[in-house]
């Protein structure tokens, strides 16, 4: 007599659920175990690579004893492909069977990893601005006179 598998609680995190519920069939379980694969593999990769790549890295596939790893853009990809030996002696050490690394430029995966420097602007107090009237008297007419009377007028209003 087999046993039902007993309903998951309602408390349970929705990862825990969507995890129990691939592993419940063959399939699913399968699927899982090739995710749990890649994602080790990443992150053993990972030990072997300059921060800014391993950031952008990934493993696309493991076939054989291949692993293709994806990144965005050529340059990142020439790098990886003269840190390739390191890698693979390291996946190696790490239990991993595998002895070739190819590379796939995949421009899908860039992610902004740029984040704009959110400026602070601190508005000139009153010395400030009498110190920049001084500096404007003193000069001849022209461009700089010109930009620092409008930076007087900006910082007034």
């Amino acid at each position: 007599m087999s046993r039902r598998p007993s309903k998951p609680s309602h408390d349970a995190a929705p990862a825990t659920l969507a995890l129990s519920w691939l592993g419940s069939d063959q399939q699913g379980a399968q699927v899982l175990a090739a995710a749990r694969n890649l994602m080790a593999v990443e992150q053993a990769a990972k030990q072997a690579l300059p921060p800014a790549l391993a950031e952008v890295c990934k493993v696309a596939r493991i076939e054989r004893q291949q692993v293709t790893l994806a990144v965005p853009s050529a340059a990142y990809a020439a790098k990886l492909r003269q840190l390739a030996p390191r890698i693979v002696q390291l996946l190696n050490d790490s239990g991993w069977n595998l002895n070739e690394i190819s590379v796939r430029v995949q421009a899908g995966l860039w992610q902004s990893q740029t984040k704009t420097a959110s400026r602070e602007v601190i508005p000139l107090d009153d010395a400030a601005l009498e110190a920049f009237e001084t500096l404007r008297s003193g000069l001849r007419p022209g461009p700089l006179a010109d930009a620092i009377q409008r930076l007087i007028r900006h910082h007034r209003q």
